[in-house]
């Protein structure tokens, strides 16, 4: 049987192909990957309307209900970065600006300021943050399955600028030479409750990472294990992210940083967006889904 393949912009006719009732789309994206090579498989995604959905790649010409003489739409979705390396890129980023700042160099404070004194303060959140995103490099090269191999290349930009900007500003106000920390109290309670919001970060991965075989995009209910962190799954759909704004919320409250609560206000925002996004797709795939689970915030949100 032939298939019409026509691109989402104005609907030019791209190919014909021809193919079994049986070929999965992702065979699909191979013929059309030779035919036109700057088009390889990641970079196509394939519609049955110009502005649907994107398909599952594996489904079946047959499953789609597609016949002789059907048409596709194909969507070029633009260079393509793999996702690992779009994470470790934005991470590695913040780690060496914020460990350098902390330094004090004469670039940002002029001649003299790295033999001034640093409260003791600065010095646990410089701990933290290197802590924190050398934990994210470690995610990503040894937990984090990822459902999609790509990125388009130019989200690496954007996503690097906030990650290394937001850095700057933060290391900037906390290492400056008139920075006034808060009390101890306050930073050790604070310090306490951003170990735990990281340690229950590290389980929800661990315990993500578990419930997807390697090699495969399969969905189920993510549950809480053995782990005492992981039962805040009972309460939302994405406790990583809750997790991970817990962390930045206390880190603002060990610093009393201004810069550091409009970090942990922006990463709340777009973690809210995903986690919208997450909760409705469970409720919407998963028909015995518990209806009590929130998106982010416990009984809330």
């Amino acid at each position: 049987m032939e298939i019409g393949i026509l691109s989402t912009s104005g609907g030019k006719q791209l190919a014909t192909l021809t193919v079994d009732p049986n070929s999965t789309l992702k065979e699909l994206k191979t013929q059309i990957h030779c035919l036109k090579s700057h088009l390889y498989p990641d970079r196509q995604e394939f519609r049955q309307e110009p502005r649907g959905k994107g398909l599952d790649e594996n489904k079946t010409v047959a499953a789609l209900g597609l016949k002789d003489h059907s048409k596709l739409y194909l969507k070029d979705l633009g260079p393509q970065i793999a996702w690992k390396t779009v994470f470790l890129t934005e991470y590695a980023g913040p780690l060496f600006v914020y460990a350098w700042i902390y330094q004090r160099p004469w670039l940002f404070y002029g001649e003299g300021a790295s033999n001034q004194p640093m409260s003791q303060v600065a010095h646990i959140a410089a701990c933290c943050w290197v802590i924190h995103y050398a934990k994210r490099i470690l995610e990503t090269l040894f937990v984090h399955r990822f459902s999609h191999a790509t990125m388009p290349v130019r989200n690496l930009f954007r996503n690097c600028a906030y990650y290394w900007i937001f850095s700057a500003y933060v290391a900037y106000h906390v290492n400056h030479p008139l920075y006034t920390a808060p009390c101890q109290m306050q930073s050790y309670i604070a310090l306490g409750f951003w170990t735990i919001c990281e340690l229950g970060n590290f389980s929800i991965h661990w315990a993500l990472r578990n419930l997807r075989p390697p090699g495969s995009k399969e969905r189920r209910i993510p549950r809480p294990t053995k782990d005492p962190l992981t039962l805040l799954f009972n309460l939302v759909s994405c406790p990583n992210y809750t997790y991970e704004v817990g962390g930045w919320v206390a880190f603002t409250i060990m610093t009393q940083c201004l810069p550091a609560g409009l970090f942990a206000f922006a990463g709340f925002y777009q973690m809210a967006v995903w986690a919208i996004g997450k909760h409705r797709a469970y409720k919407k795939d998963f028909k015995d889904y518990p209806r009590s689970r929130k998106a982010i915030i416990p009984f809330v949100f």
